[in-house]
């Protein structure tokens, strides 16, 4: 199958190929997209056989949820029922945008491969220019995980949905280069609480200053089926290993010393602060004190490492504040909970 990049210019894609999204996805196939946030992949979120097409291309768990992508709010009352009234306050305030709400599934509504069998789902508008318009056009929910190979680091530009996709999917919507970087937050609101299950840029913070108190998951346990994306599997991984570091110029220096000692390559991905250590590949984040900067470079850096012939990658923590709990959330998950000891 020949995939084709429609080239948006100024995020206002043609009617053309808004036409040609909606026919595929209408007849049963996967399209890529632009959010805020990073690029989706979606189908029609009624239809098993579509859905089960965007695993087929990921090569994603089958046990993983999906989001589901809608362009106004009265489509969410076809699929769900008994929306808390906090739900509704965090729709009024952060909609569209880049939040995601587990909400009660309504029985034979969705394709049963959407929810992985649980008896909730979870729901966004997402606030992207070209994701807006094509939902509001296709008038149906879309499923959409990232559009990136299951467990690499997800796509924030067209180019990587083709590097990872090419071939298996039929259309890539361009919309530049996506504004946030990091997936969703998403919020449960079918607890005694609202509980964030995965942090993202609507942070915790925010959410609190809207709804009051809300509660933070622990990520899942092997055993458990996920209720969100990104809470049980390892994500957002390059090739070649992560390390999680101390952020000390003085303890990132040694570490690269004592890589180099046995003739491996290092890339250090990490604030500018960090320039002046003597490495084979350096990734900037930014300021250090700029964290939606650091977001916004992320998945970018990460993926630049593939195209070295880096052994081994060191990231020095980050400041879990704000934003910065979002990205650690995803380092924790690229390093798969490995520190780099000296």
């Amino acid at each position: 199958m020949k995939t084709i990049i429609s080239i948006v210019d100024n995020l206002s894609a043609d009617k053309l190929s808004y036409t040609q999204a909606v026919d595929l996805l209408t007849n049963g196939e996967v399209v890529a997209f632009p959010t805020e946030t990073v690029y989706g992949l979606g189908a029609i979120a009624t239809s098993e056989a579509a859905v089960a097409k965007i695993f087929e291309a990921k090569g994603r768990p089958q046990d993983n949820p999906l989001i589901v992508h809608v362009g106004s709010k009265k489509e969410i009352k076809a699929f769900t029922h008994d929306i808390p009234n906090l739900a509704e306050v965090c729709m009024n305030t952060f909609w569209p945008g880049p939040l995601t709400l587990i909400l009660p599934l309504k029985t034979d509504t969705l394709a049963k491969n959407v929810s992985a069998g649980l008896p909730t789902v979870g729901v966004r508008m997402p606030e992207h220019p070209v994701a807006l318009e094509l939902l509001k056009q296709l008038k149906q929910p879309v499923a959409a995980p990232s559009a990136n190979k299951s467990g690499k680091p997800s796509p924030t530009k067209a180019a990587h949905v083709y590097h990872d996709l090419k071939g298996k999917i039929p259309l890539i919507l361009d919309g530049g280069t996506t504004g946030i970087g990091l997936e969703s937050t998403v919020i449960d609101f079918v607890g005694e609480i609202p509980t964030i299950l995965r942090p993202g840029g609507i942070t915790k913070e925010m959410l609190e200053k809207v709804i009051g108190p809300v509660g933070e998951a622990k990520p899942t346990d092997h055993e458990e089926a996920p209720r969100a994306p990104g809470m049980k599997y390892a994500h957002y991984a390059p090739d070649s290993p992560v390390f999680l570091i101390e952020a000390s110029i003085q303890k990132v220096q040694e570490a690269v010393e004592k890589i180099h000692n046995e003739q491996k390559k290092v890339a250090i991905i990490a604030s500018d602060s960090f320039n002046q250590v003597q490495v084979d590949y350096f990734f900037s984040l930014g300021d250090e004190n700029q964290l939606d900067d650091a977001a916004h470079l992320l998945y970018q850096a990460l993926r630049d490492c593939d195209e070295t012939d880096v052994e081994i990658i060191l990231v020095p923590v980050l400041s879990k504040k704000g934003v910065g709990k979002a990205i650690m959330n995803r380092l924790e998950k690229a390093s798969n909970g490995n520190w780099f000891h000296n």
